[in-house]
């Protein structure tokens, strides 16, 4: 059967018209989509878009912060930052590549000849260094990072850019701010230096962190100074502020298209610390001094020929505060000023960069002769008598009424091969109670009651003689470190442990009881001073007294931190203060307090000699104690001699700028003179009065 035609057409007008309904209902809805994701694109992403458009076509320009001050205890001005103004230079991105370069070498020929026209000489520039500093090769930064080229600009140079800034496309001035110290070096291996960051971001763990910095006003810029040493860094993220922000629009060629935006950088906070200026500096010429003196002294018992160095720490018994710290030899710390140091002055200075009151250093000796001399590290030698005294009063190796002969030697070991420990110079003291063996510093007694007899005790709860001893080592701050939170304090080197496994345990307790089996700092000489002086406190070494920001508000305080104590009977304390109250010390002739000390005169095998080195610790007043002192003068013989001087003038520098009793004796002698003078007005007055009638 043929289908019908008509049908078949109108069922052909039926499918065309179905596929025209559906065509148009796509359509439509293909526009309904486009018109709600324009609606959506202006009303909701629009703001997003547009501001990473901005943000595209804005070049933002980090400025470095301005470095908090630091100040003695006194408020005066150690280290502080001051205003500069230096000159940047931004490559032209619009000119083809090799043009911005040849039109930069070009600008670096204007440049020379207006800082040598209107410059510092002293702070000269030739073309090679403008050139250097333009970085045409990208080395250290892209495009369009600006270059500094020229920090310190002189007024003239200021003013001459500023007239002729058309003549000098790509050239800015910036005010930034530069590190100085004072000229008085005052403890300059505590507060440190600084570097520059691009030249210690590698090489430095501290400084790798922060290259992972995400917060924009915490990022550490190419050319910034940064704490590298000392107080400089130890507090670098309370001194540094947080950057400024130069922001400026730009076309697609990098031209700026409008006005620039100037977000300050914002000042970090400010250091107070616990160092006087005055006793610091007295403590610096005393060191110094007394070097000279004793490396040409015609007396035997006080010659040091080769004494070139010497170290001392001041800490206040109560609190923990550093007062004074010298490292001596130091420098002017203002040849790192910019961030670098000139090879002619890191090769006069290198052996005295370190801080030695906490680390090694050697004293400025020819190469091949700096082996045979001792460093900063030394054994405390007779200064660990108190200690060894405390330890077998307290371990119950003898009381305080025990008597000991001092035949003036005491040997121990198998016959035929015995060792000998001798007093200093062969004396013979006799029969000996705790006091009198630190009185008179008797190796013999210290030998045969502390070490042999510890050592014959053997383990005691589980631990080896040899272990005992190290715990009461580290318990009075011996062979650990302070605290002090310093970078590069070293914890002393312990030699008891090694002796014990090549020797004998007993010949390391007996060389350790009297202060020959391990080397240290003194920072922890004084720090152990202290603990003598407060009867069992480790006090936790304090350089900070406050913190403030720019506008002078305290933002952090310092209390004063007890890190251990140690538990010993009173009648024990009494005993080793009788003997260190009379103990024989040099330099203290009419000294009007009663102090407690004791002298070290530690030895050394250096190379070929036996080297002796000077170590002296004291407190005072003794009945109240209020500063501790210690003294360490490498080859600088006997510490009665060599050092104890040293600490009677940090003694009277501190008794006169803060006082032994709490009144210091500058005020007190000012209120004295200002009496003196009322009085004599007054007197003058009834004088007259009486003259008149």
């Amino acid at each position: 059967m043929q289908d019908d035609p008509q049908k078949r057409e109108i069922i052909n007008r039926r499918h065309f018209s179905f596929r025209l309904n559906f065509f148009f209902f796509i359509t439509f809805a293909l526009f309904s989509i486009l018109i709600v994701r324009l609606a959506i694109l202006q009303f909701v992403e629009g703001p997003i878009l547009s501001a990473e458009g901005i943000k595209k076509s804005t070049r933002d320009v980090k400025l470095p912060p301005i470095r908090g001050n630091i100040y003695d205890s006194t408020g005066y001005p150690i280290a502080y930052s001051t205003s500069m103004q230096s000159l940047y230079f931004s490559i032209q991105p619009e000119l083809k590549l090799a043009d911005a370069k040849e039109n930069a070498k070009q600008m670096a020929v204007q440049l020379e000849k207006v800082f040598s026209k209107y410059g510092d000489p002293e702070n000269a520039m030739t073309v090679e260094d403008i050139v250097r500093q333009m970085d045409l090769e990208f080395r250290r930064n892209n495009i369009s990072t600006p270059r500094r080229i020229k920090s310190g600009l002189t007024k003239e140079e200021i003013a001459y850019f500023m007239e002729n800034r058309t003549d000098f496309k790509g050239i800015d001035i910036m005010e930034e701010s530069v590190r100085n110290y004072d000229e008085s070096s005052i403890a300059v291996q505590l507060v440190g230096y600084l570097k520059k960051y691009k030249g210690i971001r590698e090489t430095v763990d501290f400084y790798k962190e922060k290259s992972e910095e995400k917060d924009p006003t915490l990022q550490y810029l190419e050319e910034e100074d940064v704490g590298l040493d000392g107080l400089e860094r130890m507090y670098q993220d309370v001194l540094r502020g947080k950057n400024g922000l130069k922001s400026y629009p730009v076309n697609n060629a990098e031209r700026i298209i409008g006005p620039m935006q100037i977000t300050n950088p914002e000042k970090g906070a400010d250091l107070y610390l616990t160092i006087n200026k005055n006793v610091q500096l007295k403590t610096e010429d005393a060191i110094m001094n007394h070097i000279k003196k004793i490396s040409t002294s015609t007396n035997r018992y006080e010659r040091a020929e080769y004494a070139k160095t010497g170290f001392a720490v001041a800490m206040e018994v109560d609190t923990g505060k550093v007062v004074a710290m010298a490292s001596m030899p130091d420098y002017d710390p203002n040849i790192w000023a910019g961030g670098k140091i000139s090879n002619e002055d890191y090769e006069n200075f290198k052996y005295v960069l370190a801080n030695g009151t906490i680390s090694t250093v050697y004293g400025r000796y020819p190469e091949n002769e700096m082996k045979k001399h001792p460093n900063s590290i030394v054994p405390p030698g007779s200064t660990m008598k108190p200690l060894s005294v405390l330890i077998g009063l307290n371990e119950g190796l003898f009381t305080t009424t025990t008597p000991y002969r001092d035949t003036g030697v005491f040997s121990f070991g198998k016959k035929g091969y015995e060792r000998f420990i001798r007093n200093s110079l062969n004396h013979v003291y006799g029969n000996l109670d705790a006091a009198e063996a630190i009185e008179h510093s008797s190796n013999p007694f210290m030998a045969a009651m502390v070490g042999n007899k510890l050592y014959m005790r053997d383990s005691q709860n589980g631990k080896s003689s040899v272990e005992i001893w190290d715990d009461y080592m580290k318990q009075f701050g011996l062979g650990v470190t302070t605290g002090s939170g310093l970078p590069g304090e070293s914890k002393g080197i312990i030699e008891y442990f090694g002796e014990a496994e090549r020797g004998s345990a007993q010949s390391a307790l007996i060389f350790a009881s009297f202060g020959q089996q391990g080397r240290y700092t003194t920072l922890q000489l004084a720090q152990y001073a202290t603990m003598l002086a407060n009867r069992g406190k480790r006090m936790k070494p304090q350089f900070v007294n406050e913190i403030k920001d720019a506008d002078g508000n305290v933002i952090q305080s310092f209390k004063p931190q007890v890190l251990n104590t140690v538990d010993i009977k009173e009648a024990y304390w009494k005993e080793i203060e009788a003997g260190m109250s009379k103990v024989s010390s040099q330099g203290f002739e009419g000294f009007e307090y009663k102090y407690n000390r004791k002298t070290g005169t530690s030895e050394q095998d250096v190379a070929s000699r036996r080297a002796e080195n000077a170590v002296f610790i004291a407190y005072a007043p003794a009945d109240n104690p209020k500063l501790a002192v210690a003294v360490v003068v490498p080859d600088g013989g006997f510490g009665g001699y060599g050092a104890s001087p040293i600490a009677r003038a940090i003694f009277d520098a501190y008794d006169e700028e803060i006082g032994l009793t709490g009144v210091p004796k500058k005020k007190t002698a000012n209120d004295a003179n200002a009496a003196g003078t009322d009085t004599t007005l007054a007197d003058a007055d009834d004088a007259n009065a009486g003259t008149t009638e």
